[in-house]
């Protein structure tokens, strides 16, 4: 246990006598402070012992030892040690009473009582249960190495309960729930399949606090797995918040679980060569070869539509997903087919990515929602990156339309005229569906629009140049908005009296009118023109 007030009270080497808030000493104290500023307050963190001998205080003024009292207590100090025969012969009645009213327990320190000698009884004190702690964490990992090597997965997972004095559970890849322990800890556990699922898309290593809906426990959930994405969860159920020997346990939990739950790199290589091969013989024309080498493992793909989708990115630009854009966009695929229970065929090929998901599966979906957020993230660069006149080969992404196993070919051949597509257009994704809709925006590209464009809006970008403002976003999302001020503005990420006064002032550069639906129409275009390659 941390010192608490009581224990420095009933130290015998330190006299301290309490003068206030007598029901209030089981508090834990983190450490003790002296301080004689009239507001020590900026200078704390909460749970201090705060030493005073009132040096620069009023103390026989009622008033002001309220407002004094009360912002400690606000500020978290739990305790206030009052140094008598220094400034005053004893505590100033103003001083207890606040405290009295406060409930801030208040301690009166004898003048042989130094202030270092307290600093030091509860530095002691840490240190003690700290090592206490270091112990008691050691002594865990000992038990829980022993368990996962005689026991498995469902070994650690029962000294980890009884080490918590709660209960433990494993998820795998999908998010169901392998093991748990007690047994009775089940049904808690099935209770936060989606919470693992939401854990499970973040980056490893990633962790969180939730509680079941009838909030009997508080459970941490923490990721397992060295690789791309986590391929396993664990959950652990206490009644209060872990101390220093439990987040040992849970630590050293994970480290062990992590290891006997993680695929070996191996067999991880040995995967993609076979999906590799099986890509192959699609291509060729064999579907029937291919059936056969896929076997168990890929078989259940190749019976329905399918997908085939060719991500290209040459110079690996960093993304949230985790630095590759074809690293994330792997994991996010595997997580999404992991938790739907569908097959997926991920071949890395060079400084590309090669998919083949079912139609209208999740693998497909998280595909489309992963280049979306990358196409949102590469428009918030785009300024950044023409400011320093660099240009980067980012991800771009054809989707083929979806086809049987004989006609993979053709897939192929689909994916790669999208994934032209998308880098002329300077997309990050492109379905084959599309490139039969059609669209004008690439007539754009013509050198006379361009030239009408750039005449257009170069004042717009002359003013932007000089870092008074940005005009030039912020025509582009009002105008995207249809001249919705709310909604244009939550897109900038500014207020919409904001945005009025920036469009006050495009029509002030300009010498147009924006109520004119062609003068709209026309910046519209120009903004396009100039985005167009």
């Amino acid at each position: 246990m941390p010192p608490t007030l009581a224990s420095l009270v009933h130290h015998s080497a330190l006299k301290l006598t309490v003068r206030a808030g007598e029901d209030r000493l089981d508090v834990p104290v983190r450490w003790a402070h002296v301080s004689e500023l009239a507001d020590p307050v900026p200078y704390m963190e909460g749970g201090e012992l705060l030493l005073i001998t009132a040096l620069k205080l009023d103390a026989e003024d009622p008033e002001a030892m309220r407002r004094y009292v009360k912002r400690l207590v606000e500020a978290g100090v739990v305790g206030l040690g009052f140094a008598v025969g220094v400034n005053y012969e004893e505590i100033p009645k103003a001083l207890v009473d606040a405290a009295q009213g406060e409930g801030l327990p208040l301690l009166e320190v004898p003048r042989r009582t130094p202030f270092l000698a307290i600093s030091k009884a509860v530095s002691a004190a840490i240190a003690a249960d700290q090592y206490r702690a270091v112990t008691a964490g050691f002594a865990a990992q000992r038990e829980l190495t022993k368990q996962a090597l005689t026991g498995g997965p469902e070994g650690v997972l029962s000294a980890l309960a009884s080490q918590v004095d709660g209960w433990a559970a494993l998820y795998d890849a999908s998010g169901a729930v392998v093991a748990t322990a007690p047994e009775w800890a089940g049904r808690r556990a099935a209770r936060l399949t989606a919470d693992v699922e939401r854990l499970r898309e973040r980056p490893a290593p990633a962790s969180s606090v939730v509680g079941p809906p009838d909030n009997e426990d508080r459970v941490e959930l923490h990721s397992l797995g060295t690789g791309r994405r986590p391929r396993a969860a664990l959950a652990v159920g206490t009644a209060a918040a872990l101390g220093t020997a439990e987040r040992y346990a849970v630590h050293s939990a994970i480290a062990l679980l992590t290891l006997t739950t993680e695929r070996s790199r191996s067999l991880h290589a040995a995967e993609q060569r076979i999906g590799a091969a099986v890509l192959r013989m699609l291509l060729a024309g064999e579907p029937d070869h291919a059936r056969a080498v896929a076997g168990h493992l890929y078989g259940g793909l190749l019976d329905a539509p399918f997908r085939l989708v060719i991500a290209e990115s040459a110079a690996r630009a960093a993304t949230d997903a985790g630095g590759d854009p074809l690293a994330g966009l792997a994991e996010i695929v595997e997580s999404a087919a992991a938790r739907a229970g569908e097959s997926v065929l991920v071949v890395p090929e060079g400084e590309r990515l090669l998919v083949l998901a079912a139609d209208g599966g999740a693998a497909v979906t998280a595909c489309g929602e992963y280049a979306a957020a990358v196409e949102a993230q590469r428009s918030g660069a785009e300024g950044a990156r023409d400011a320093a006149g660099g240009e980067e080969d980012e991800l771009v992404v054809g989707v083929s339309a979806p086809v049987g196993p004989i006609a993979a070919a053709a897939a192929y051949k689909q994916a790669e005229q999208a994934l032209s597509v998308a880098r002329r257009r300077g997309r990050v994704c492109v379905g084959h569906e599309q490139l039969a809709a059609g669209s004008v925006l690439p007539l754009l590209a013509d050198d006379a629009v361009k030239a009408f464009a750039d005449g257009l809006l170069r004042a717009l970008y002359e003013h932007d140049a000089t870092g008074r403002g940005d005009l030039v976003a912020s025509l582009r999302a009002w105008l995207s908005r249809h001249g919705q001020w709310d909604a244009a503005a939550a897109d900038l990420g500014v207020h919409r009296h904001t945005l009025r006064y920036r469009m006050r002032r495009v029509e002030e550069i300009l010498g147009r009118s924006l109520d004119d639906p062609d003068v709209r129409m026309e910046l519209w275009l120009a903004l396009k023109a100039t985005s167009a390659e």
